[in-house]
């Protein structure tokens, strides 16, 4: 299964891809950069950037300032990954800046940000560049 996260919600791309991953399908998501998470510029920058403060240089939670990364990260957040069949789950499950394969990919129309409630959103590439992420 192939999915283009083009103006897609990121969190609703998670569930739908950790789902059909548990169910020992290969998935694989393009143009994740693209993909885009719901609400204020301001509260989103903020929340995310708690979290990149915790701890120290050489100590974690280490989190990841690449759009693919991030994005699996928050796939994997969507997993049992502690047990097996949640590990072997996540390593069914690749994501991609941009089209690397050239192909016809489908999308998901429950996820498109236009059938969201409020239009404040921020994509993952400009939220990766600007927690200090080479997008």
């Amino acid at each position: 299964m192939i999915i283009d996260a083009t103006n897609l919600k990121l969190g609703r791309i998670a569930t739908i891809v950790a789902k059909h991953a548990l169910l020992g399908e290969t998935v694989s998501v393009i143009n994740i950069e693209k993909a885009v998470i719901t609400g204020t510029k301001k509260n989103i920058l903020a929340k995310y950037q708690r979290q990149y403060n915790r701890g120290g240089p050489h100590w974690g939670p280490f989190q990841p300032r690449m759009p693919d990364r991030f994005a699996r990260k928050v796939i994997r957040n969507m997993l049992p990954f502690k047990t097996p069949r949640g590990r072997e789950a996540l390593k069914r499950i690749s994501c991609f800046i941009g089209n690397p394969h050239s192909v016809q990919a489908q999308s998901i129309p429950d996820a498109h940000i236009s059938n969201s409630l409020t239009m404040k959103y921020i994509s993952l590439q400009e939220l990766c560049s600007l927690l200090g992420g080479n997008v």
